[in-house]
């Protein structure tokens, strides 16, 4: 996998102070995205175990509320495969850091995958405390939105969703 940015200051993408990662690679490819730039797999530098313990150690910090990964896509089966260990590490190290995910894909799209790849969301989605669900569509880009670009996208709180079996929104 290949990472377009790592934002170890961010405030923008979740509530509070955050790491961001942002990934690189998507097949949405919509129209009017921010982040045009990391729809390439290869664009950026290549992500190693280095670059996962600095994010680590960045979150670490008392004043980091969590972790927010982006793109690209990071839910491409590819990019979530690279992504799992992350994940796996920051809950054992820092249990009490939020996780959000940024996603073109809907929460429903993403229920419905299959074999090796439902399973590895399932251990994603057990890390996740918020997905933001749905592509970028330019025609209900909305910027008084909180955390996302467009009115159909969705702020999933994912633990009480999985546990309901049904959407629940965050609400701040």
């Amino acid at each position: 996998m290949h990472y377009a940015e790592v934002k170890y200051f961010d405030v923008a993408n979740g509530p509070g102070i955050r790491v961001s990662l942002f990934v690189s690679g998507c097949p949405h490819a919509c129209p009017g995205c921010f982040n045009e730039i990391a729809w390439n797999y290869e664009y950026g530098e290549k992500y190693t175990e280095e670059v996962e313990e600095k994010i680590l150690k960045a979150v670490s910090k008392a004043e980091i509320q969590g972790l927010s990964l982006l793109g690209g896509e990071p839910l491409y089966p590819a990019n979530l495969r690279a992504l799992l260990p992350l994940l796996r590490k920051l809950r054992e190290r820092l249990p009490k850091k939020d996780i959000w995910c940024y996603s073109g894909y809907t929460y429903e799209e993403l229920l419905s995958r299959k074999g090796e790849e439902k399973k590895e969301l399932e251990e994603l989605f057990s890390y996740l405390t918020v997905l933001v669900d749905g592509r970028f569509i330019e025609a209900e880009k909305d910027i008084t939105l909180l955390f996302r670009g467009s009115k159909n996208q969705r702020l999933i709180l994912v633990e009480e969703s999985r546990r309901r079996g049904e959407v629940v929104l965050y609400n701040q």
